[in-house]
């Protein structure tokens, strides 16, 4: 979809010409000729932020740096599209799209490694060749075939598959049981929420999409900068960070508690409203 000119404060980017293979409905250097869509590449902040603190919890807790590793992936898609956004360029783009294959494949090799204990297993190596050898055929597919649809599929699957096995460990797996009602209620709303937020973005996305000449006119008439609430795929990156950090919350409190004692940790709520996992330092008898 390609973007209108919605004032006549126009820049030539330093970029040259756009080669990626999607372009938004953002107009492109409206406000700088560094950046090509202000609002799509700044709304990626708050994505980095709440990703870099769900690592930094994971690694303050002592958790496994699997988990932490999980966070970081999350934080690096953020880089990559703020990269793709404020370029479109193919290169960024691809910046864009892989890590968020990587990152969800860190999540289901989280989920499908559900042997007890934290040491390297027979089960442990083999999803993550499996994974490792998926992530590298699809990279060399998508560069070779381009068509964002075909991400978008998998990415889709990926996601699809990722929650399915997560509410099947949480609520009919043999591991259930040792969550408590409490616990297993608190983590499929962790996921349930997530996947609110999540569908919630896809839907103005899509909206963005279709009725991109239609609110490029709200946008000059409404003027800047309230017009930037208009911008659509920014609410994606915005409503999908919040969706992502709750779903991998509800993993890694669901994982720990399947390899380790679920005594040991509980979900608490920051500014009594976000969620995230601790440690429990001492377990009452």
């Amino acid at each position: 979809m390609k973007p209108h000119n919605i004032t006549d404060k126009f820049y030539d980017g330093i970029w040259g010409p756009v080669t990626s293979t999607l372009d938004w409905c953002e107009a492109n250097y409206q406000f700088s000729r560094y950046i090509a869509e202000m609002a799509n590449s700044v709304s990626n902040l708050f994505s980095i932020a709440i990703a870099l603190y769900g690592a930094k919890n994971a690694q303050d807790q002592g958790f496994p740096f699997a988990f932490v590793v999980g966070f970081l992936a999350f934080a690096i898609v953020g880089v990559g599209s703020f990269a793709f956004h404020a370029t479109l360029l193919y290169t960024a783009q691809l910046a864009d799209e892989l890590p968020m294959i990587f990152s969800v494949s860190c999540s289901l090799f989280l989920v499908f490694d559900s042997v007890p204990g934290f040491k390297m297993t027979a089960r442990t190596w083999t999803v993550l060749l499996t994974l490792v050898t998926f992530n590298v055929f699809f990279s060399w597919t998508y560069w070779l075939y381009r068509n964002p649809i075909y991400h978008q599929f998998v990415f889709g699957s990926l996601m699809l598959i990722n929650t399915g096995r997560s509410v099947w460990l949480t609520s009919y797996s043999k591991y259930s049981d040792r969550l408590g009602s409490q616990k297993r209620s608190e983590i499929l709303s962790c996921f349930g929420w997530g996947a609110a937020w999540f569908l919630s973005g896809f839907f103005i996305w899509n909206l963005d999409n279709i009725f991109c000449s239609t609110i490029t006119g709200w946008k000059k008439q409404l003027g800047w900068p309230a017009a930037f609430l208009l911008e659509g795929h920014s609410w994606w990156h915005l409503l999908t960070g919040v969706g992502s950090y709750l779903m991998w919350m509800g993993t890694t409190c669901t994982t720990l508690c399947v390899k380790d004692d679920p005594k040991r940790y509980k979900m608490v709520y920051d500014f009594g409203w976000s969620p995230r996992v601790a440690a429990v330092k001492k377990i009452k008898a």
